[in-house]
């Protein structure tokens, strides 16, 4: 994919975790999810008082990809504050691996700049996916 394409990504995840909701980790996290047909959907964390029991910016994202009526994502972009590049949690892997093929790019970075890349099955090895089920379940 375009470098300028994965800065815009960046770009993007960067802006929306400006809006994360997040008092009580105080760990701001934006998402951004390029789908298939090249639309771009954004997401931040949103924490509740019921803490852990909130929304990863990655899980938001996804969320406004599906709703928008998008269902194959072609690459994903991770940004908070971290002293490295911020990864998905195993709970967003897992979701991101629903939309995702075993190539599909996501790239990870951070405040200060770092960034580091992954495919899909670099980020979640032998994975369990839709293909596993039967068609229509």
């Amino acid at each position: 994919m375009d470098d300028r394409v994965i800065n815009a990504l960046f770009d993007a995840a960067a802006q929306v975790r400006l809006r994360a909701h997040a008092p009580y980790s105080g760990f701001a996290v934006g998402a951004a999810v390029r789908a298939e047909d090249g639309r771009v959907f954004v997401g931040c964390n949103v924490e509740n008082a019921a803490y852990p029991s909130g929304t990863c910016a990655e899980q938001a994202a996804i969320a406004a990809m599906t709703a928008a009526g998008a269902r194959k994502i072609e690459a994903l972009v991770v940004v908070g504050d971290g002293p490295r590049p911020v990864t998905p949690c195993g709970a967003c892997r897992q979701r991101i691996r629903e939309f995702a093929s075993g190539n599909t790019q996501i790239h990870v970075g951070n405040l200060a700049g770092a960034r580091q890349y992954f495919s899909m099955s670099d980020l979640l090895p032998h994975s369990f996916g839709p293909e596993f089920l039967p068609q229509g379940s």
